[in-house]
């Protein structure tokens, strides 16, 4: 039995997913209900969350962010997702989740809490790139700020090009 590739609309139907504000689109999977809350200088939060998330050629730009807690990623399907991660120190990273683990893509990927993090849908054949997340402690938008290209370009004079692609505003 043959299985055709879904399309982006698809999958946001079927996981009922909804756009988020880095853009993109996702849905909360998980939340570590019968565990303890964690306290962090914000407040209490979960042990853990995990979301979906998807990009597509209609919003294929998770712009800059920065989390206060650890995430790892895990690829699905389709194609893939390049990462744009900088550090306090400045330094960039790029990384390609996707299936060509022999090309060097990566199926999972851990992003440390206080790491600007951008990524990008890749040119294929797909037209999406499906991710999960697991964030721990888990996620609260609390914790996460929106790259401001003016303060990130002033941070990072060196990654200008590549901050004025990657925020909204």
């Amino acid at each position: 039995m043959t299985h055709s590739q879904p399309n982006a609309r698809a999958l946001i139907t079927a996981l009922e997913l909804e756009q988020h504000v880095e853009g993109g689109y996702f849905r909360r999977t998980f939340q570590s209900d019968d565990r303890a809350m964690v306290e962090i200088e914000g407040g209490q939060r979960y042990l853990m969350t995990s979301i979906y998330y998807l990009l597509t050629e209609d919003s294929p730009i998770g712009h800059f962010h920065l989390n206060q807690s650890d995430i790892v990623h895990y690829y699905h399907l389709g194609d893939g997702i390049q990462y744009s991660l900088i550090f306090p120190d400045g330094t960039l990273k790029t990384v390609v989740m996707g299936s060509d683990v022999i090309a060097g893509e990566c199926l999972q990927l851990h992003v440390p809490g206080g790491v600007w993090k951008a990524s990008q849908l890749k040119d294929g054949a797909a037209g999406y790139g499906l991710i999960s997340e697991a964030v721990s402690p888990g996620f609260d938008f609390a914790d996460m700020e929106l790259g401001n290209r003016q303060k990130l370009t002033e941070q990072f004079p060196e990654h200008s090009a590549l901050v004025e692609k990657l925020t909204q505003v």
